[in-house]
């Protein structure tokens, strides 16, 4: 929801007010989503898909300017300039024409959904952020790209 103030400006549900009022806290972390988010992720993939699946909710929920595109679907990975195996491998995110991959996605995305962004504030943290990727990058997306792969040959 949005306020009268202008389409950019995210509104607590609940108070109609914007979100920055109602948490000031938050105000640091919560975008104020004037431009599209694009996601690209892997649908066949259980993990990525009920991740991802909850996002889209929680966008929905918030009424979120954030598309989800599937690599499955070929027309929309077209539009990405990637092939499905690169795809694959990790979380795509483009805002403002530039593409995020892997935890900078995850936390782009984050930071872009009200019920979310503390995430984005604990993983972009410096100790927080190197080992999480180092986690990401080097046993959790191999592991789901390798089982993507699996699936493939199936």
């Amino acid at each position: 929801m949005f306020s009268r103030q202008g389409p950019d400006v995210p509104l607590d549900r609940q108070q109609q007010t914007p979100l920055r009022a109602v948490h000031p806290q938050l105000a640091p972390y919560v975008s104020t989503v004037s431009n599209k988010i694009e996601v690209l992720y892997n649908g066949s993939c259980q993990v990525c898909s009920r991740e991802v699946n909850h996002y889209a909710r929680l966008t929905e929920k918030s009424a979120l300017p954030i598309t989800y595109d599937d690599l499955g679907d070929p027309q929309k990975l077209a539009g990405w300039g990637i092939s499905a195996d690169a795809a694959a491998k990790r979380l795509h995110v483009r805002k403002n024409g530039q593409t995020y991959v892997g935890l900078p996605a995850f936390i782009m995305l984050w930071r872009e959904i009200p019920q979310t962004c503390w995430l984005a504030h604990i993983f972009d943290m410096p100790g927080i952020h190197w080992t999480a990727a180092r986690v990401y990058n080097h046993l959790l997306a191999p592991i789901l790209y390798w089982f993507h792969l699996r699936r493939l040959k199936s």
